[in-house]
C-alpha cells in the first residue's frame, strides 16, 4: 500500500463519515411492499419465466467463527451459563461425537476445550460453512451443504447448472474444498443438477490502515502498520466479477433444517420475480426513451411542438419524451420512493431519469423487527436532493439528531441479508458495480489487536453504502426465512433441530 493510500485512510479515520440526512423509515405501504397471496404467486411465476442471463448463488463466508464461540472461549477456563448450557444439550448437536466428547455426564469446562481446541473439533479456528449444522437420519449437514440444498430448488440455470460463489478466506480453502468434495456428487445425483462452485477471496489491496485511538498509525511489535480486513463491503469487487446477470446474496449461516426450507425457496423466488418484473418495467422504459431520441435524429425536419407555434430539434423537449419523463417519475416515486431534484430544462430531466434508470437493481427482503430496532431500511435525501430506499446500520445514524432517532425507534423491519440483484443493463452489458458506491458511507469501528485498542476503517457495507446507488425495492418476508447462527446454542432453536 502507497503513502498516499495510508494517509488518505488515516485521515478518514480523523475525519470520519457524515451522518445520513434521513427522511424517515422504510414501512409498509411507504417503502416496503406487502404483497398479497395472489401477488406473492405471480412473482414466483414471473421468476421461474423470465428470460435471464444465469442465476448465481453468492454467499459471503470469510473468517473464522470465533465470535460464533465467543461465550464458550470464556467458560472453558471458568465455567459459565453458556458452557453449562453446551454441555448438557450436548447430544442434540450435529457435531456431538462420544468418540470425542466421551459419555454423559460432560463437564462443562472440558466440553468447551474438546469442541474449540486441536484435541477435538477445533471448531475455534474453523469457519462457519464447514461447521457441523444439522442432523439427519441418514446424514449430517454443514452450513455450506445447505446452501447446497437450497441452491438447487431455486437457482437452477436453464441447463441444470447451480453456480455458487463462496467468498472464503484463503487458509481455510482446503477445509472448504474437502467440505465440497464430500457432498458435490452424492448431491448432484441425488437432486439432479450439476453444481459450478467457485471460491474467491476479500482483496488483499482493499485491506486498510488501522489507527490508534488518538487517529495515528498503529504499529506491530516489528515497527510495521497494521493493515486489517476492510469489513464486508469489500466484497463488491468480487460481486463485480460474477458473470451470471441475477445473483441471490445470503450469508452462509442463515440456514435451516430442510422441513422448513420451502418457506425460503417461496419468498427467494418471489425476490427473484419481483427484480425481475423490476428489470423488465425499467427495460421498457429505457428501450422507448431510445426510440424517441433515435427517431428524432433521423427525421429530417425540426419537431413541431402543437399549441406553442414552435420548431425545435431537441428531442428532450418534445411531447411524447415529457409524457414519458412524466410516467417514468411517478414510477420511480411510487415503486422505488425516488424523489427527483428540480431540473433546469427539458434536456437535463430526462437525461437524470435515463441515469437513475440504468443502474444496477436489488430486491431485498424485510423481516418485521420484533425486539429494539437497529441498522434497517429507510428513506434517505442524498446531497443532490434526491430521495432513495437504503439499508443503514445503527453506525450511520447521529445519535445527537433528534429525528434521525425518532426515525431509528419507529422502523418497523430490518434486513437479514437477503437480496436478489440484477447485474446487467438493458442491453445485456455487465454493471461496473464500483461505480455505483457512495464512499461517504463507511465505518469507523473500534477493535483491538493483541489486547491493544484500534480504530479501524470499513469500506461501505456491501448492502449498505456499496449498493446506495442502485435501483432498490424492500419487499416484506416472514421472520421463517431468518435463521441465523450467531452463536453455537442458536443451533438448539427449532429452525436448525
Amino acid at each position: 500500500m502507497n503513502n498516499a493510500k495510508i494517509n488518505a485512510e488515516l485521515e478518514r479515520i480523523k475525519k470520519g463519515f457524515p451522518w445520513l440526512d434521513i427522511v424517515s423509515p422504510a414501512t409498509p405501504g411507504k417503502g416496503i411492499k406487502v404483497l398479497s397471496p395472489e401477488e406473492a404467486a405471480a412473482a414466483e411465476a414471473y421468476s421461474d419465466d423470465a428470460d435471464v442471463s444465469g442465476r448465481c448463488k453468492f454467499v459471503p463466508a470469510s473468517g473464522a467463527a470465533s465470535r460464533m464461540f465467543k461465550d464458550i472461549f470464556a467458560g472453558a477456563e471458568e465455567e459459565n451459563d453458556a458452557v453449562r448450557k453446551l454441555a448438557s444439550s450436548l447430544e442434540d448437536f450435529a457435531f456431538y461425537d462420544p468418540a470425542v466428547f466421551g459419555t454423559a455426564p460432560y463437564d462443562p469446562c472440558s466440553t468447551a476445550r474438546k469442541l474449540l481446541g486441536e484435541e477435538g473439533l477445533a471448531y475455534g479456528k474453523k469457519p462457519k460453512g464447514v461447521l457441523k449444522f444439522h442432523h439427519y437420519p441418514q446424514e449430517v449437514r454443514t452450513a455450506i451443504a445447505e446452501h447446497f440444498v437450497e441452491g438447487q430448488a431455486y437457482m437452477r440455470n436453464a441447463d441444470g447448472s447451480v453456480k455458487l460463489v463462496v467468498t472464503i478466506s484463503p487458509e481455510h480453502r482446503e477445509l472448504f474444498e474437502a467440505a465440497v468434495a464430500e457432498i458435490k456428487d452424492k448431491y448432484e445425483q441425488r437432486y439432479g443438477v450439476k453444481y459450478d462452485v467457485e471460491f474467491t477471496y476479500q482483496d488483499k489491496a482493499t485491506d486498510t490502515v488501522a489507527a490508534t485511538p488518538d487517529g495515528k498509525p498503529f504499529l506491530k511489535d516489528d515497527g510495521t502498520p497494521l493493515f486489517r480486513p476492510a469489513g464486508h463491503g469489500a466484497l463488491i469487487y468480487n460481486l463485480g466479477k460474477v458473470d451470471e446477470e441475477l445473483v441471490s446474496i445470503k450469508n452462509i449461516d442463515n440456514v435451516c433444517v430442510e422441513r422448513m426450507q420451502p418457506v425460503t425457496y417461496k419468498w427467494k423466488k418471489v425476490l427473484m420475480g419481483r427484480a425481475l418484473e423490476l428489470r423488465d418495467r425499467i427495460f421498457d422504459y429505457l428501450y422507448t426513451f431510445d426510440q424517441l431520441t433515435e427517431l428524432r435524429k433521423n427525421l429530417s425536419d425540426f419537431a413541431f411542438i402543437p399549441g406553442n407555434n414552435v420548431f425545435l430539434d431537441d428531442p428532450f423537449a418534445t411531447p411524447e419524451c415529457q409524457e414519458l419523463c412524466n410516467e417514468v417519475e411517478e414510477f420511480l416515486k411510487d415503486e422505488l420512493c425516488i424523489e427527483m431534484p428540480p431540473a433546469r430544462d427539458c434536456r437535463d430531466r430526462a437525461e437524470a431519469l435515463i441515469a437513475k434508470l440504468n443502474r444496477p437493481i436489488r430486491v431485498c427482503g424485510m423481516v418485521k423487527n420484533e425486539g429494539e430496532p437497529g441498522g434497517g431500511p429507510f428513506i434517505v435525501r442524498a446531497a443532490d436532493g434526491s430521495t432513495s430506499l437504503q439499508i443503514l446500520e445503527g453506525a450511520q445514524i447521529n445519535p445527537d439528531d433528534p429525528a434521525a432517532v425518532a426515525a431509528l425507534k419507529s422502523a418497523t423491519h430490518f434486513n437479514p441479508v437477503d437480496l436478489v440483484c440484477c447485474l446487467r443493463n438493458y442491453k445485456g452489458e455487465k454493471f461496473d458495480l464500483l461505480k455505483y458506491v457512495d464512499e461517504e458511507t463507511g465505518f469507523i469501528s473500534s477493535k483491538s489487536y493483541e489486547g491493544r485498542p484500534l480504530k479501524a476503517l470499513e469500506l461501505p457495507g456491501l448492502w449498505n453504502g456499496s449498493m446506495s446507488d442502485w435501483n432498490t425495492l424492500f419487499v416484506e418476508v416472514p421472520a421463517e426465512t431468518f435463521n441465523p447462527v450467531k452463536t453455537v446454542l442458536d443451533l438448539l432453536r427449532p429452525a436448525h433441530r
